[in-house]
């Protein structure tokens, strides 16, 4: 009922900037809180970032002053801009979403996306 489609991913040198991009579509009544958890290889899925329907955020501590979440309501997309990337930030990145599927409904859904690749290397 809930696709996320998670664009931006690449290869790019330390210290330089990535902005990832994961886009909502389907038949729902309402996405709440949305996000971006991250793997990489070996390691358990953590969160990096998430933010809320009123913009509230909260961020892991490892990324906390390099990287900005964001969303727009209106095309039910949120953002990930990083910057002074690392190599130790290399992972496949998941976008999140919560979502009311009808308006009655009074639990929201969880969903993940199909994941972006993000590799930092020189």
């Amino acid at each position: 009922q809930v696709q996320l489609v998670e664009s931006g991913g690449g290869l790019v040198q330390p210290g330089g900037s990535l902005r990832l991009s994961c886009a909502a579509s389907g038949s729902f009544f309402s996405i709440n809180a949305m996000g971006w958890y991250r793997q990489a290889p070996g390691k358990q899925r953590e969160l990096v970032a998430r933010i809320t329907e009123s913009g509230s955020t909260n961020y892991a501590d490892s990324v906390k002053g390099r990287f900005t979440i964001s969303r727009d309501g209106a095309k039910n997309t949120v953002y990930l801009q990083m910057n002074s990337l690392k190599p130790e930030d290399t992972a496949v990145y998941y976008c999140d979403a919560d979502a009311k599927i009808r308006y009655w409904h009074t639990n929201e859904q969880h969903y993940w996306g199909q994941g972006t690749q993000v590799t930092v290397s020189s």
